[in-house]
């Protein structure tokens, strides 16, 4: 999957707030048709799945099912080319 600079990427870390990020994910698709969240590690991961979860349920009283398609990219780091999985999330 490749990323363009463009595009609004909502990033998931291991010390993120699963309900701040699933909010943010809910409000970006009132706004979008979809929505991208990339986490690099299994703790950000983890937080990734959790805000999705929650943002599902933040959607719901206005009538929208969250489907998340999950694939990998490459990012730069300190450390030179690191992967990562990016969800993509929209509504059905």
């Amino acid at each position: 999957m490749n990323e363009t600079p463009e595009e609004n990427i909502l990033r998931a870390g291991a010390g993120s707030n699963a309900q701040s990020l699933g909010s943010a994910i809910a409000h970006a698709l009132y706004e979008t048709s979809q929505v991208k969240v990339r986490a690099v590690g299994a703790s950000a991961v983890n937080q990734a799945v959790k805000a999705i979860a929650i943002a599902s349920g933040y959607v719901a009283p206005r009538g929208m099912r969250l489907a998340t398609i999950p694939g990998f990219t490459t990012v730069d780091s300190r450390d030179g080319k690191i992967s990562a999985i990016v969800f993509t999330i929209f509504s059905i």
